[in-house]
């Protein structure tokens, strides 16, 4: 036993001379001197050493860990003066600031616009964005060859699948899942396979609105968007409709508003003609009242389209839609 230390010894200060490296210093002490050490294992073996020579043994055995530790002190103070770990430290320095993150602008406003309209009793629903063809396309009394359906617009999926180009998908699957009445919002993202510019992005925000009961009119729509707009603006803002024709609603119309960026002058943003094309909106068409399980001659609705990314734009004043999308942090930080 008494050979076994001393060896051991012998080994652990040969193998200490060349370490010049504080992770290979600390490799060879848990080597020797931890816990599953060579040295733990050599005193496991007291135990079984006559009672005379017990007290011998054991008291070298405590030098021997006592003048390796210490060995091991002296090389590790060298190696850390040598390699420089002692650092120069200035109080009076001002400390890091902790930054936080928040949220993005298309956020600040989806938030707000829920809230709106739920003061106006609609509730705020979610669903798929990827989605079949029925809800996104035949439900909606979109017919089979209508361009929309064209892989110009749509990014296709397999298995007859596709990326919803619209939150009306949602239409036809609130109507069968809570009936009428009904008053709802649906935000969410949508994706158009076309080209990118200033004002138009592949991948955009959409609030869907659908409100269906007995005796919907013209007159509800308006004065549902009207209310929204003033309140979202906090200001009166100019808008105008134009008729368009959209399949699921009868008749259909598009709402404008007047650019709030540019105040009407003209812009690249409103491409120069002073009005910002905003939603979508029109009656319910009956096909669609009946693909949600309801009776058109005695339930009638309003729908719209409301582009929230373009709320966002007239907002913050920001003249280029792709920065919304962009993940750029100069631009993102401004908020």
């Amino acid at each position: 036993m008494e050979k076994k230390l001393q060896e051991l010894k012998k080994r652990f200060l040969q193998e200490l001379d060349g370490v010049k490296d504080s992770r290979l210093l600390f490799d060879l002490k848990n080597r020797y001197l931890g816990r599953q050490g060579e040295l733990t294992k050599v005193l496991k073996e007291v135990k079984n050493l006559a009672a005379e020579e017990k007290p011998k043994i054991g008291k070298l055995a405590n030098e021997v860990k006592n003048e390796l530790t210490d060995v091991f002190l002296k090389t590790e103070r060298i190696i850390n003066n040598n390699q420089g770990t002692t650092l120069d430290f200035d109080p009076s320095l001002p400390g890091i600031k902790e930054t936080i993150g928040h949220l993005h602008p298309s956020s600040i406003v989806q938030y707000e616009m829920e809230d709106i309209f739920a003061q106006m009793g609609f509730g705020v629903y979610d669903g798929p964005q990827v989605e079949s063809e029925y809800y996104n396309f035949t439900a909606l009394n979109t017919p089979n060859d209508h361009p929309a359906r064209d892989s110009q617009d749509t990014f296709w999926l397999e298995q007859g699948l596709l990326l919803r180009s619209q939150t009306s998908n949602l239409q036809v699957r609130m109507l069968e899942k809570y009936g009428a009445p009904f008053r709802g919002v649906f935000p969410g993202r949508v994706f158009r396979n076309e080209a990118t510019d200033a004002s138009h992005d592949h991948t955009f925000y959409q609030l869907e609105g659908l409100m269906v009961d007995k005796n919907i009119n013209i007159g509800n729509l308006i004065a549902v968007m009207k209310s929204f707009l003033s309140e979202f603006f906090n200001t009166e803002v100019d808008v105008r409709l134009r008729p368009g024709f959209f399949p699921f609603v009868e008749p259909g119309f598009e709402l404008d508003i007047k650019c709030l960026i540019c105040d009407g002058q003209g812009c690249s943003v409103c491409k120069q003609s002073g009005w910002v094309e905003l939603m979508p909106c029109g009656l319910v068409h009956p096909e669609v009242i009946k693909a949600g399980g309801l009776d058109p001659q005695e339930y009638s609705g309003f729908a719209f389209g409301l582009g929230f990314t373009r709320l966002v734009m007239m907002r913050y004043k920001i003249d280029d839609i792709r920065l919304l999308q962009s993940g750029d942090l100069r631009f993102l930080k401004q908020f």
